[in-house]
């Protein structure tokens, strides 16, 4: 009677769409098979000794995403697992306080990171010849009655300030009282 139309169609775009399907099933193969990754370590103080109960928080480059805040045991390890392979920001915090910042930390398949804190002081001789000069990032902490909580600020190692950048320093009301007292009015002339 009829012809059946709607099998043919069927058919036809099964067919079509296999291929697509095959890429995907790769594909989350391939993803799977890549495994994750790892970053450990061993947190020392300035003494060598191990610092128990330190927080070593794990972050996207950029610093927007937090992937994960392990503590360090009585020896002073610590070890994050289940990462995704990527580049990561790892930063130490001993009692509230930013110690360090690695913003370049890089993790393999099927791999563990080892990434040690020595917090052990260098000379000034040391530090200047051994550092390149450039920019690096400061932790700036949040300011108190602020709502915008810390960021992490790129400083100059020169001592020139960028173009466009801000001077700013904090100074107390009755410093700045003082000062305006010892300048005088600038429209009397000082006076």
């Amino acid at each position: 009677m009829f012809p059946v139309v709607g099998n043919e169609i069927y058919i036809s775009m099964s067919i079509k769409l296999l291929p697509i399907g095959l890429i995907g099933f790769v594909l989350s193969v391939a993803t799977a098979w890549a495994g994750q990754s790892a970053i450990q370590g061993v947190v020392k103080d300035a003494k060598g000794q191990a610092i128990k109960g330190a927080n070593v928080q794990i972050a996207s480059k950029d610093g927007k995403q937090q992937f994960n805040t392990v503590k360090t045991d009585a020896k002073g390890r610590y070890i994050s697992e289940g990462l995704p392979v990527g580049i990561y920001r790892v930063t130490l915090v001993v009692n509230g306080a930013v110690k360090a910042s690695i913003t370049n930390t890089k993790t393999k398949p099927n791999q563990t990171t080892q990434l040690n804190f020595d917090l052990k002081p260098v000379s000034t001789a040391q530090a200047s010849a051994g550092q390149k000069k450039g920019k690096h990032m400061v932790w700036v902490p949040a300011t108190t009655g602020s709502h915008i909580g810390g960021s992490w600020v790129e400083v100059d190692d020169g001592a020139k300030s960028a173009p466009g950048t801000l001077n700013a320093q904090k100074v107390s009301a009755e410093a700045l009282q003082q000062q305006a007292r010892s300048a005088g009015n600038p429209n009397t002339g000082g006076r």
